[in-house]
């Protein structure tokens, strides 16, 4: 791979020989070659078949077929890239293909700026490499690279080359953070710092979102700041107004790339991708009165490190609203279901973003916290009142926030209420339960959370311990130890360790048969440990004729030191993983009232509010 700069954008160079030796390694006879029109058109250089001492030109037997066809449309996505595909003929195990082409890449929304990466990658055949990026006079860009391209690189007046053979694997750095990832990269960039890119990129959207006099949406405007007397909720209004009316399809056609659609022709043709659907949201909150900016994010999940990188438009790919109302910020995005309301931190867990004035702005951290909900609640409400021998009547009810959430929102509301029962009955009927009776699902949009509700009859595993005591385990109330966090001799030891964040809470109560007094039962110790940046928390309570168990687990550190991570190491063998039993002994004597702690059932509470009590009260948010 070779990357050319010059005052019309980059030519990337793509050329290889490589021999054939096993029948799958045929399908690299499928050629293609996918281009922008607008950029130029691509250069083929050479298709070469090497046989025996022969070299056959395979431009001579064959032509590319050029796809007209957007080849990403069931994606929702119209990015005018065009495809050419040549199927070389008559390709044999043991040829040698040899294959160049030049791509020229340029977007109108940059001018003459570019920028990019250069990267080998991780798992490569056998062989000799060589990649570089070259430029003409004038057009010299910034340049970084990792210290293991540093260490072989050749740097002269007009570029940079790089020779590699037989480039070893290149491994993940167990556990560390994706900052810690970045090998193997040369980055290059115009852009003197986030300042720039972020003055170049506001009069766009600042353009897009003014509206004519007579235009529809002031109309649309006026009809919200009717119904609704508060900023807040306006701005709730326009948000849902753009993802409700006004669906998603990326447009990439005529410059669209980076430059967004006017917030008139998105709401004219009621389609448009996230530049658009900005745009259209920034034209209704300025009719509003409420100021709103871009911002741009990156929807991978990989920006830890981006204030790391050289300035580039390329380590973003998504925009949003960014609305100050008052004291507070709210992130709206238009690309989001309706159910997805305004928040003051965006549904995606964003590390930086970058928001598009016209005075500049450099890139801004949004700081991690731990959670301050549960993303996941599962309530298991277990009614054994008619004897220990009797099936019991359960309700299960799951309260699912965030992308699970928000998949579940997919994939429930797209079918009908008795196809989704016959599939959980289906899926569930067996061991535990015997028959569901019911099954009940909503989003909820101000909990921001999908809730399932299923209700039927299942069996209890009530052990006999003998002497009519019984015992059983309650549903979600154990862990399993956590993994070690150690990495292999010859990586970095003194890195940090990355948790994935994440906050789970299982509520269940059990009513006591009515025949077992509540005096005669007791159940395992709770426990609040905190290990590897992790809570974990289990607490029992006993009264009217229930026994209730919470038992919940929340990332508190996104990351952990070295030493942290080799301190808890030893603890693990200390860790309480004993699973959530209950007992009963009729020859047993009355609980101490020490633990008989005050837990709420799963019907005392309403578990969709923000502040449940799944921690610890000193932890509690």
């Amino acid at each position: 791979m070779w990357v050319h700069l010059d005052t019309k954008g980059q030519q990337q160079y793509l050329g290889y020989r490589i021999k054939l030796l096993h029948s799958n390694a045929l399908q690299l006879g499928n050629l293609a070659i996918s281009w922008n029109p607008q950029a130029g058109a691509p250069v083929v250089h050479t298709i070469k078949v090497h046989r025996d001492g022969e070299v056959i030109d395979a431009l001579k037997s064959g032509t590319f077929e050029i796809l007209r066809r957007e080849d990403q449309l069931e994606a929702a996505s119209l990015d005018g890239v065009l495809t050419a595909v040549l199927r070389v003929a008559d390709l044999r195990v043991g040829d040698e293909l040899e294959f160049a082409t030049t791509i020229p890449v340029a977007d109108p929304t940059l001018g003459s700026a570019t920028s990019g990466l250069l990267t080998l990658a991780p798992s490569l055949p056998s062989g000799r490499y060589r990649m570089g990026l070259s430029w003409i006079d004038g057009q010299e860009p910034r340049i970084s690279m990792t210290k293991d391209f540093k260490a072989v690189a050749r740097i002269s007046e007009s570029g940079v080359e790089l020779d590699f053979d037989d480039p070893p694997v290149m491994t993940e750095i167990k556990d560390a953070p994706w900052r810690y990832q970045w090998q193997r990269v040369l980055e290059f960039s115009d852009y003197p710092d986030w300042n720039a890119i972020s003055q170049h990129f506001a009069p766009l959207y600042a353009a897009a979102a003014k509206l004519p006099a007579d235009s529809p949406i002031r109309q649309e405007a006026a009809r919200i700041a009717a119904a609704h007397a508060s900023p807040g909720d306006r701005a709730q209004a326009a948000l849902r107004l753009v993802q409700k009316d006004v669906r998603y399809i990326y447009v990439g056609l005529d410059g669209g790339n980076l430059t967004p659609a006017t917030a008139e022709d998105t709401w004219k043709r009621r389609y448009g991708d996230c530049k658009g659907k900005t745009a259209l949201l920034l034209a209704l909150l300025n009719e509003l009165g409420i100021q709103a900016e871009p911002v741009l994010a990156n929807n991978t999940g990989l920006d830890d490190g981006i204030d790391q990188r050289l300035p580039s438009p390329g380590l973003f790919d998504h925009v949003l609203v960014r609305a100050t109302i008052g004291e507070e910020q709210l992130y709206l995005d238009g690309t989001l279901p309706d159910v997805i309301a305004a928040d003051t931190q965006p549904f995606l867990p964003y590390r930086w973003v970058l928001p598009l004035t016209t005075a500049g702005a450099s890139i801004e951290p949004l700081a991690w916290k731990p959670a301050n909900r549960p993303q996941e609640i599962s309530l298991y409400e277990i009614d054994a009142t008619e004897g220990f021998d009797a099936p019991a009547q359960i309700h299960n009810t799951i309260i699912t926030r965030g992308l699970d959430g928000l998949k579940q929102h997919f994939q429930y509301s797209a079918i009908a209420p008795a196809q989704l029962q016959a599939a959980l009955s289906q899926q569930l009927v067996g061991e535990t339960w015997q028959s569901i009776d019911k099954v009940a699902w909503r989003y909820d949009r101000k909990a921001q959370a999908s809730i399932l509700t299923i209700s039927g009859k299942g069996i209890v595993d009530w052990r006999n311990d003998g002497d009519g005591a019984r015992s059983t385990p309650l549903p979600g109330g154990g862990f399993n130890p956590p993994d070690r966090r150690i990495r292999p001799a010859g990586q970095d030891q003194g890195l940090p360790y990355a948790n994935s964040p994440g906050y789970t809470c299982h509520v269940t109560t059990v009513r006591l048969p009515r025949t077992a007094s509540e005096k005669h039962w007791s159940f395992k110790s709770g426990f609040d440990t905190r290990i590897f940046g992790r809570n974990y928390y289990r607490v029992f309570g006993i009264g009217d004729g229930a026994i209730r168990m919470i038992r919940s687990s929340r990332t508190e550190r996104i990351e952990i030191d070295a030493e942290t991570a080799r301190t808890d190491n030893d603890r693990i063998a200390k860790f309480d993983n004993s699973m959530g039993y209950v007992f009963y002994d009729p020859a047993g004597v009355d609980m101490p009232p020490s633990r008989a702690k005050p837990v709420p059932a799963t019907y005392h509470i309403d578990w969709t509010a923000d502040n449940v009590p799944c921690l610890p009260a000193d932890t509690a948010p």
